[in-house]
Order: structure tokens, then C-alpha cells, then sequence
């Protein structure tokens, strides 16, 4: 795409990758004259902006010279990395004279801008380089095979390469090898080109075509590989470009023959080594592939010749091209759009005419607009067909599922194997971070394995840091011994031994006091409070005793006559005495008496939530103690000390209540690191294990935070490559969206087919074998269910093909045989008439010579409707299927009518014909095509035997396979055909195709019997290739010579088939 053009006749000259902003370099050019025929000359710097959309390039500076020039390039002499300066100038004068220009000094419109001068040339000079390796250093041709080198510190003197090559002649290119710094080619326009070695003074080398019609105008040195070099050929007769090697310098090495007439100019881009530019008289611009000839982008220009193209230095993707028209364009090979090229075409036109009306009239004219499309869109310039070097990745990495890491590397080629493809490898490794934490989780899968819990929790308490994980792990073990319960009150540090021993020791000394009281007791009836107490015993009344213990304050009194008084009045006593009586343990010995636990949990202060955990163990019911356990542990949770928060998790390892675990422990503990991520799953691994042992409940069901901790942990270990691992603690049960997903992609990575693809791939069989046996069901007709399950085949045998309808109640004119044999078929499976087939079948069992009866058609007799389903050939030959032909007596069946209903056997269920069968089930054909006097297979019934139409014994012949050497050329011939068929439109076409793909079969059949020639076979193999790199026009050469060298009657079968393929894909384009 055209990014800015200059109107000028001149040579150019690009600035140094060094410099910037870039210049471009213009000199008028000798030996032009434009169309004012002046005879002026300039020197003039352009500034390369392309932040201006414009076309237009902005002038810097411009010198009034008194040469024209043949030749103009800008050197990095004296410059550094920072392009503080800006170089030299070089240019070749037409009359053998070599200038130097300060390029800096020009910008800055200073008069005396010329560095030095030399006119030791004789004749004009065409030819000028800079050694890329030392700058200073400058070779230039002229005339009479002059060669000089120039050393810009010490220009006066020039030196010979060597000796003047005889016959002397004009030197029109020259160039230093891009690899050795010694090494320097000429070449002149006779087509001979001379490699010089500057250490020896003399040429090494001489490279010259054949033919004698190569005038070369183009030299380029090979980027990379120092021995190859490319020649651009201006003559009209020879319009190539020829690669040599060195190495074998006896022909080219390739030859581009892009161009329709003579190549001009040639320019190798220093960035990429595939990319060579190249202009001739044919009024193209190519960029082309030197490996392989292939044009990767053709310039979108005038029909004017150009004579000169360089690349860009620093920006490899511009480059310019100087025309005889008088134009210097700038262009990009990475595409864009043409608007800005068709505005300023139209301000040119709207200037030239100014506002006023070019016909006299007087009157200004409205702003020219231009057309629109609908939508307004630009025409945009594609770029190059492949990405080219400097914005291709040399190296790139990306990270898969799974922990799996992918790179490449795109390797330098090797000098010698540039011919040969690249081959790029792709590098898959599994990268491990975390081996501790997979070394953990192994441990976790061994020990759930092995069920060696006890084992596991004792190994945790030893190794653990702190207090409470020891008493975390405590806490879990206790859960897989007896006891637990007792053993969570010994964790909590109560023993039921120790208080055990200060209970006998209390009992002891009360034992001591009771025994020193004895002898008689008074009965007192007095009036005071014993007296009354007294009366109230004797008469039996122990409520009005109770109540005057109570209000005496004897409350021991009253418990013990409440117990005597039976259980309402010990429970009324008991509320009356924790009414009255206020202590420290009051309100303990009223939850305990009441039993009333909830009140212990509820109202404890939390400090001693050890004991309000031990009486909860202690007393509660097992089916009240979870939730319990979990009341205390939420109180625990929502208290502000960070320390009662963290023994929560204790309260729910109590309860079991493995969600809850997980949420206080997040709150805890830090879980962005994986190793703590660690010690929640392999406490919440444990804990579900011993709910199962000790609760007997379902484990399976999990909340929303569990399953979202267990699919991060299953996310961490698939990102560390345990796929295996990763699906085993993924959750299995639960619908949320990023656990199937996950799962999907874990089963996916582990190669497992999903439900949904098993369901996809059996309908595709079911596509692809309908097709093959005929359609389905027509509309409005009743399509046959599928079979249970319980009825199957036997081994060796298939269902029934599509189509094919079985006889029953519903169908009276198809009449049902009886079974005649037990080795088709089990009993589940009610049996079906198995027709006569055709014998020596390929899966037909020897035949039994059996004359059938016959049976007698009654006059009346109205024949069915017949079969409008295909049936399939029982030698699976498409080419011998039956064609049924419709009756014309009998009435097609309408829309919504199933020709045969689908029938009900007795005590079965409606069966689904299945695909791909051959035996035992075959179609039901109405008695109206039946044939009598056939054999019939083993196990046959005699009598109504079902017939086929067409019952001509036929073989089936099996075929040889392709060798696999030769297998390519089918492959590559039929997917030419068929994407042939896909881009035709033309009816006729399509015919000519497909008749040619079956005429191909002649030629598969004699590469199955390897009977044609090796001449034959390697311009079989020669097309293929041709094929492959869509060369149809080579491929048709092949086929021409193919057929002039060999037997006629050997290739007369397929070989002008092959060609009307050919014929057919050139025009086609595919």
C-alpha cells in the first residue's frame, strides 16, 4: 500500500537504521530529462512522518548541484549508536566522478556541504556499496571494467580488487558479501558476475548463464547464507531472477520467473531473508519468496516501469520504488487502506480547476463529492501472506490446562539447509511448583486408600507446630476409637477415674459421721414446724410437708419427701427449690436436673465453653448433640476474640458439620497459600470419613463453600499435572456451573469420552448408516421405536439394516413364521422369517438344498403396499441394489399413512430396525414379489418363504489393498475432485467430476495389482505432488510427458480422466 510519494526524477537513498527521525535521500537522475526538459540538478532530503496521513513528504533541505547522478546511497560513516550524526552521502556522477556529502550539513542549509571529490572513474558510475562490517570502506563501478575501493579516511587514494577482467566491460551492480567482509561481486550487463576476495587481489570466482541472454541489471548478496547470491535479467527474452550456490556454481540454484518481461531492479530485505523485492518492465512490483518463487505481495502500482527499489533500513516493512514517470513512491507491504491515495486524486483534480466552472459559465462548483458505498468503506490492501520475520515470535511459551507448558523456538537454519523445509517443534513440558504440596496430597489419596486414619492423625499431632492444630488433629483422631465421647472429655481435661477417686474419698468420710449417730428418736407433734411436718408425715400428706420444708429453708428436707412423694411432686419441688436458691453451679444443677442442655449452651459464659462441651458430651442424646455442639461453636465463631473463633472449628469437629469447619477455618487460617489449602482438605477428608464411620450419614451431599474449596484445591492439582488426583476430590454430586466445567475438562484432559460426545458420536452413526440404508421414515408416517435393551445378538451378527418393516398382527397380508432354529437368535428374541438370499454370499453360510412348497395365490388376492424404503443389498454393493417399481394398480400411500404399520409381537416390545446388519433379520417383502423354487439358507422355514425382488446369484470380489507407497496418490486425487465439486456451479461440471471419479477406480485397480510401469508411477507420484502445491499447469506438463513415454494402451484407461481433473482444478482456481 502507498503510504507518500515525492515527484521527482531521481535515485534515492534511504538513511542508516541508525538515524531517525529517517530521510530519504533524493538526487535528480542522470540520463532522465522530464517534461519541462530541464537541465537542472538537485540534492534534497525528505522527512519520513507517518503520524501524516497525507501522501505528501515533507522537504528538509535541498542543494543545487551541477551533477546528476547514477547512482546515490547514504553510509553510517562516522555515526554512532545514538545517530547523533547523520553519515555520508555517496554519489556516483555521470562523468566517472565519486562524491561525498555531509547529509547534516544539508539539513542545516549550509552552502559548502561536499566532503570530498574523485574523478579517477572513467565513464559514468552505476555501481556503488558500503561494507556493512567496516563503514568506511566503499566499492564503486564504472566503465571499462573499472573497479574501486574507496576508504572514506583517506580518499584520495581508491584501491583495486585485483586485475580488470578482459574483455574489459561496464560493471552495472556491485555488492559486498553480507557474511565476509573481504569478499565483494560485480556484475556487468554481458551477464557475467565476478566474486573478488580482497585479501588475494584477484577473483575467485566467475558466475555466467548458459544461455547468453542474461544482461544482468540486479546483484544481491544473500542475507544470511554467505555463498548464495541472487541476478536480476532486464533482457525481455530471459525476465528471471537466478539464485546461484557458490558451492555448486556450475547452474543456478533456482530460477524466479515471476516476471512477464525484463526485471530492472532487485533488493533483498536485510530483515527477512524470504522477502525479495524485485521491478520490470512488465510495470510490477514483486515481493517474492526466493525458496520457494512463491509472490507474497505484488504492490499496488501505476503501469509505469520503475528502476530503482530499496528497503527501508530502519523500518523493514517500507520500501520505495523510483519511476520513469518522474515519481518516487514509498510503500508498505503490511497493507491498509487506500482513502488517503483517493482524496488527494480528488483535491488534485478540485486544485487544477480551481472553484470556477471549466465550461465559462461563471459559476463556482459545489465540493466534489465522492461516491459512497453503503456502508462508506475504503478500499483496504491486504498484506503479505505470511506474517514476515521481524513481527514473527522467535520464541513463545503458553501455559495449557493442566500444568502443561508449551514453547517453541524457530531455530536459525544451518547454512547448506536452507532447501530443505523448516521443521518447527513444538516442546510440551509439565511444570511442578508445588512438590510438597503434591507430595501431601498423595499421602491424603494413600492413607483414605489403605483407610490407616488413626495412624495418619497420631503422625499429624506429632509433627504439629502449635496447640491448637495438635488439638485439631486430637480432636479428629478421637473420632476412629471406641469411646469417643469419653475421649473428647479427657481431651477437654475431664476424667471420669480422677473424679471417681475424690467421690469415694467424699463418701467415706460422710460413712464415718453417719455411723457415730444412734439410739432412740423423739416423735414431736408440737405446734412448732417440726410438729406440723411431723403430722404431716404421719397422715400421709408429704405436699403439705414439702411445702413447710420449703418454707422453713430446709430444702434437703423437701427434696427428700418430694422423691418419697412421688415423680410430679419431686418435679414441682425441684422448679420451687432453683427458684429459691441462687449459687455459683445453680444454674448448671437446673439445666442437668431439667435437662435442659440448649439453656448450657445458650447462656455459658464463653470462657468456660470447655465445660459447656464436656456437658454437652456428657449428657446429650445422640441425636440432639450435633446441634448442640454446633450452637456452642457458632456462639464461639461470632465472639470478637480471635482465639475462641479459631476452637470453634473443635465445637464442629464434635458435630460433624464439615461446611461449617470450612468456613471457620478459612476465617482462621491464611488460604491463598497451597500448603494451607492442604491442611484444610486433609482435615475435611478425614472428618467426612469419620461422620460416615460414626453417624452413618450421607457425606456426599456438600454445601457451596466446601465444594468451592475442593474445586480450588482439584484446580491446583490439575495445574500441577495431576489430572488423576484432581478428579478424584472433585466433588461428583453437585450441579454448580464451575464444578462440571471443571470436571468436563479434567475428564477431557484424562481422554475420557463425555456423555454428551458418546451421544453425538452414536448419532452420527445413525446418520451415516441411514444414509447408507436408505432414508428414515416419511412424513407423517409412524417411525419404529427403539429395541429394549434386553434384546441382543448374537456374537457375529449384526441387527437388521434401516428399513426394514417386520411382519405382525397389524399387517394380516404378512404372515409370521414360526422359529425353525435356535442358533440365530436367544430366546428373548422372538423370531422373524429370514428370506432366501443369494448363495456364495461373502458372509453366507453353506447352503442347503431344500425344494420349498408352493404356495397357492388365492384369485382375490389384493396385493400390499409396497415397500417405498430402500432395502439393503445383502452384499452391501450399492451398485446392485433392487429398484422397486410401484404398481401401477395400487394407490400411493398418502402423507400421513404408514405404508406398514409398526407390529406388536406377543409379548415383546416394539423393536427399532438397527443398522449394518446382514443376518439373522431380513426385510418383509410382500408375497406379491416373492419367487418360489429358491435355497434356502440353514434353519430356513419351508413354505411362504419370503423372496427378494431381484434374485440373481451374484459374488462379491474382494479387492487387493493399495500399497501404502502408492495409497497418496488416491488420497490426493480424490480430494482434488472433491473440492473440485465444492467450488463448481456449472451441472455439466459436476457430471464431468463425478463421472471421472469412478473412472479413477481403473487406475486404483492396477496400483492394487501393481502392474504399471515405474515411469508411470513416478509421474503419477509427480503430479500428485504438483497437486499438493496447487501447480496445476505442472501437474499438466507431467501429464503430457507422462503419456508421450509410455504404452498407450497401459495408460488409456485413466490418464485422460487425470487430465480433465486437472484441466478442471486449473480453471476452478482450488
Amino acid at each position: 500500500m502507498k503510504l507518500k510519494e515525492v515527484d521527482r526524477t531521481a535515485t534515492q537513498a534511504w538513511s542508516p537504521a541508525q538515524c531517525h527521525p529517517i530521510y530519504l535521500a533524493t538526487g535528480t537522475s542522470a540520463q532522465q530529462l522530464d517534461a519541462t526538459f530541464s537541465t537542472n540538478a538537485s540534492l534534497e532530503i525528505f522527512e519520513l512522518d507517518l503520524s501524516d496521513p497525507s501522501l505528501d513528504m515533507k522537504s528538509c533541505a535541498t542543494f543545487s548541484s551541477s551533477h546528476r547522478y547514477h547512482k546515490l546511497i547514504w553510509g553510517p560513516h562516522k555515526m554512532d549508536s545514538k545517530g547523533n550524526l547523520s553519515g555520508v552521502l555517496i554519489a556516483g556522477g555521470e562523468n566517472g566522478n565519486v562524491i561525498l556529502y555531509d547529509p547534516s550539513r544539508i539539513i542545516a542549509g549550509d552552502s559548502d556541504v561536499v566532503i570530498a571529490q574523485n574523478d579517477k572513474h572513467t565513464g559514468p558510475v552505476r555501481a556503488l556499496d558500503v561494507n556493512v562490517f567496516q563503514t568506511n570502506l566503499v566499492a564503486s563501478g564504472a566503465n571499462e571494467s573499472e573497479i574501486y575501493i574507496w576508504d572514506l579516511n583517506n580518499f584520495a587514494t581508491p584501491m583495486t580488487p585485483g586485475a580488470k577482467t578482459q574483455p574489459p566491460e561496464d560493471i552495472s551492480c556491485i555488492a559486498w558479501n553480507r557474511q565476509v567482509q573481504h569478499i565483494l561481486a560485480s556484475a556487468s550487463p554481458s551477464g557475467r558476475a565476478t566474486v573478488w576476495d580482497l585479501r588475494k587481489n584477484e577473483p575467485i570466482i566467475k558466475v555466467s548463464d548458459h544461455s547468453n541472454r542474461m544482461h544482468c541489471s540486479g546483484l544481491a548478496w544473500h542475507p544470511d547464507i554467505a555463498t548464495q547470491m541472487v541476478l536480476a535479467s532486464e533482457d525481455d527474452r530471459l525476465p528471471v531472477i537466478q539464485m546461484w550456490d557458490l558451492r555448486f556454481a556450475s547452474s543456478p540454484l533456482r530460477v524466479l520467473e515471476n516476471h512477464a518481461r525484463g526485471v530492472l531492479a532487485i533488493a533483498w530485505s536485510m530483515a527477512d531473508p524470504e522477502l525479495l523485492l524485485s521491478c520490470g518492465k512488465d510495470g510490477k512490483i514483486l515481493c517474492c519468496n526466493p525458496n520457494t518463487g512463491e509472490v507474497l505481495y505484488e504492490l499496488p502500482t501505476n503501469t509505469q516501469w520503475c528502476f530503482d527499489i530499496q528497503w527501508c533500513p530502519r523500518n523493514p516493512a517500507v520500501l520505495s520504488a523510483a519511476s520513469f514517470d518522474g515519481r518516487i513512491s514509498v510503500y508498505s507491504i503490511m497493507g491498509g487502506s487506500t482513502d488517503g491515495l483517493r482524496q488527494k486524486q480528488v483535491d488534485k483534480l478540485s486544485s487544477s480547476f480551481g472553484n470556477l466552472d471549466p465550461f465559462g459559465t461563471g459559476q463556482p462548483l459545489p465540493p466534489l463529492q465522492l461516491p459512497q458505498q453503503a456502508p462508506p468503506q475504503g478500499v483496504v490492501v491486504l498484506p503479505l501472506k505470511k506474517p514476515p520475520k521481524w513481527i514473527r515470535r522467535p520464541v513463545g511459551a503458553s501455559f495449557s490446562f493442566g500444568g502443561k507448558l508449551v514453547t517453541f523456538e524457530n531455530s536459525k537454519p544451518q547454512p547448506g539447509t536452507e532447501q530443505q523445509p523448516q521443521r518447527h517443534q513444538v516442546h510440551i513440558s509439565q511444570v511442578v511448583t508445588e512438590k510438597e504440596f503434591l507430595l501431601r496430597s498423595d499421602h491424603l489419596q494413600q492413607v483414605v486408600q489403605s483407610q490407616g486414619f488413626v495412624s495418619y492423625c497420631q503422625k499429624k499431632i506429632e509433627a504439629s507446630q502449635t496447640d491448637f492444630e495438635k488439638n485439631v488433629w486430637s480432636f479428629l483422631k478421637v473420632n476412629f476409637e471406641e469411646d469417643s465421647r469419653g475421649k473428647y472429655l479427657e481431651l477437654l481435661g475431664y476424667r471420669k477415674e480422677d473424679l471417681g477417686k475424690k467421690s469415694i474419698k467424699e463418701e467415706n468420710r460422710e460413712t464415718e459421721i453417719s455411723l457415730s449417730a444412734g439410739g432412740t428418736f423423739n416423735i414431736s407433734v408440737s405446734g412448732d414446724i417440726d410438729g406440723l411436718i411431723t403430722q404431716a408425715l404421719l397422715t400421709g400428706n408429704f405436699e403439705s410437708a414439702v411445702d413447710l420444708c420449703l418454707h422453713d429453708n430446709r430444702m434437703a428436707d423437701a427434696i427428700i419427701l418430694a422423691i418419697a412423694g412421688g415423680q410430679e411432686l419431686l418435679a414441682r419441688t425441684q422448679k420451687k427449690y432453683f427458684a429459691k436458691t441462687q449459687s455459683k453451679i445453680t444454674r448448671l444443677i437446673t439445666a442437668v436436673v431439667m435437662k435442659n442442655w440448649k439453656e448450657i449452651v445458650q447462656s455459658c459464659d464463653l470462657k468456660n465453653w470447655r465445660e459447656a462441651l464436656a456437658a454437652v458430651l456428657t449428657y446429650a442424646r445422640p441425636d440432639e448433640f450435633s446441634a448442640l455442639c454446633d450452637l456452642l461453636g457458632t456462639r464461639l465463631e461470632k465472639e470478637g476474640d480471635s482465639l475462641l473463633q479459631t476452637q470453634a472449628c473443635l465445637c464442629y469437629i464434635c458435630a460433624g458439620n464439615i461446611e461449617k469447619l470450612v468456613a471457620c477455618w478459612t476465617k482462621a487460617q491464611d488460604g491463598s497459600n497451597p500448603l494451607s489449602l492442604q491442611d484444610l482438605i486433609e482435615k475435611v477428608v478425614i472428618l467426612r470419613k469419620a461422620v460416615q464411620l460414626t453417624q452413618a450419614t450421607d457425606t456426599s451431599a456438600i454445601g457451596v463453600l466446601l465444594a468451592e474449596k475442593m474445586s480450588q484445591y482439584a484446580s491446583l492439582l490439575a495445574a500441577q499435572g495431576s489430572i488423576a488426583a484432581a478428579l478424584a476430590f472433585l466433588p461428583a454430586n453437585t450441579s454448580q456451573p464451575n464444578i462440571v466445567q471443571l470436571r468436563d475438562r479434567l475428564r477431557r484432559a484424562q481422554g475420557e469420552p463425555m456423555p454428551e460426545q458418546e451421544a453425538a458420536s452414536r448419532a452420527l452413526y445413525d446418520r451415516q448408516h441411514m444414509s447408507k440404508g436408505g432414508p428414515g421414515p416419511a412424513m407423517g408416517q409412524t417411525q419404529v421405536s427403539r429395541a429394549p435393551a434386553q434384546q441382543y445378538y448374537p456374537h457375529g451378527e449384526n441387527p437388521p439394516p434401516p428399513g426394514f418393516i417386520l411382519p405382525g398382527p397389524n399387517n394380516p397380508n404378512m404372515a409370521v413364521q414360526p422359529p425353525t432354529s435356535s442358533g440365530h437368535m436367544y430366546a428373548q428374541v422372538p423370531s422373524y422369517p429370514q428370506p432366501q438370499r443369494p448363495q456364495n454370499g461373502w458372509n453366507d453360510p453353506p447352503a442347503l438344498n431344500r425344494v420349498p412348497k408352493k404356495k397357492k395365490i388365492p384369485d382375490n388376492f389384493t396385493p400390499p403396499v409396497p415397500i417405498t424404503s430402500p432395502i439393503m443389498n445383502p452384499l452391501g454393493d450399492p451398485q446392485s441394489q433392487m429398484q422397486q417399481q410401484q404398481p401401477p394398480s395400487v394407490p400411493a400411500p398418502t402423507s400421513g399413512q404408514a405404508p406398514f404399520p409398526q407390529p406388536h409381537l406377543p409379548g415383546s416390545q416394539p423393536i427399532q430396525p438397527f443398522h449394518g446388519m446382514q443376518q439373522p433379520l431380513q426385510p418383509a417383502i410382500p408375497p406379491a414379489f416373492s419367487k418360489p423354487n429358491m435355497e434356502g439358507a440353514p434353519g430356513a422355514p419351508i413354505g411362504n418363504t419370503i423372496q427378494h425382488v431381484q434374485s440373481l446369484p451374484t459374488e462379491k470380489i474382494t479387492k487387493k489393498p493399495i500399497p501404502d507407497e502408492h495409497l497418496i496418490l488416491k488420497t490426493t486425487f480424490e480430494e482434488l475432485i472433491q473440492r473440485c465439486l465444492a467450488s463448481a456451479t456449472d451441472p455439466q461440471t459436476k457430471r464431468k467430476l463425478d463421472d471421472a471419479n469412478k473412472r479413477l477406480e481403473f487406475l486404483y485397480d492396477k496400483l492394487r495389482e501393481q502392474t504399471l510401469s515405474p515411469t508411470i508411477l513416478n509421474g503419477l507420484h509427480n503430479i500428485a505432488r504438483s497437486i499438493e502445491t496447487r501447480n496445476y499447469l505442472e501437474g499438466l506438463n507431467i501429464h503430457t510427458h507422462v503419456v508421450s513415454n509410455s504404452n498407450f494402451s497401459e495408460t488409456s484407461a485413466f490418464m485422460p480422466v487425470l487430465k480433465v481433473v486437472l484441466t478442471q482444478a486449473n480453471k476452478l482456481g482450488v
